[in-house]
């Protein structure tokens, strides 16, 4: 069993990382909150903490090995968790989770549906049901964030007023306020000298166009 990889990231698309281990180029699928993050260290050493799992019909014989990959222990014990509530497997969990554990084990503890229902993948009644599965169950992710000054964005996270502008201006063309700033935190990350709300603006609806 593969429990962990160490090697170069060589490259990061939407969804997976590819890191290079000696001769051998591993494809990783990887949570989408991690997506940015990883861009920004293309060509550097990584480790990631990973589960393997086979994706398909065993009956039709269509069945092909996958390699999840997390930059945390305790993201990947939270995953193995999160896909045991019926109707939440492996893609479908990468994709929703777009913040981080400690967030997302927050909102389950403190039975947070709404919080759920933001993310990618989770409607009304698929948060209803992790809420109902998992509550009482992911504490320690969510005491680990308190203990590292962890904030839920959007609940008493702490934005600069230009922050919050460039948020809202995004709100007001369509986008959800989850993805509002999720684009603020990749603008950001891209470019850590923007600082009033017009630069901001520019560089999240020029990431916008990119991921379109």
């Amino acid at each position: 069993m593969i429990s962990a990889l160490t090697g170069e990231l060589r490259q990061v698309d939407d969804d997976r990382a590819h890191l290079q281990v000696g001769p051998m180029l591993f494809e990783l699928l990887v949570p989408a909150a991690d997506v940015p993050g990883l861009r920004a260290e293309v060509g550097r050493e990584m480790t990631f903490h990973t589960i393997f799992y086979l994706e398909g019909d065993s009956s039709g014989g269509n069945i092909e090995p996958r390699l999840v990959g997390f930059l945390r222990s305790e993201d990947r014990s939270f995953f193995q968790l999160f896909i045991t509530v019926k109707g939440i497997g492996p893609k479908k969990a990468l994709r929703a989770l777009v913040r981080p554990v400690g967030d997302i084990a927050q909102a389950i503890e403190s039975r947070d549906s709404r919080y759920l229902c933001e993310l990618p993948q989770i409607g009304k009644r698929m948060a209803e049901l992790i809420v109902a599965e998992l509550a009482g169950k992911v504490e320690s992710f969510a005491v680990d964030a308190a203990s590292r000054g962890a904030t839920r964005l959007g609940i008493g996270a702490k934005r600069s007023p230009d922050e919050e502008d460039a948020i809202a201006t995004l709100v007001q063309l369509g986008e959800r306020r989850i993805d509002a700033e999720h684009l603020l935190d990749r603008a950001k990350q891209a470019n850590a000298k923007l600082k009033t709300a017009e630069q901001l603006v520019n560089e999240m609806l020029r990431l916008r166009s990119v991921r379109a």
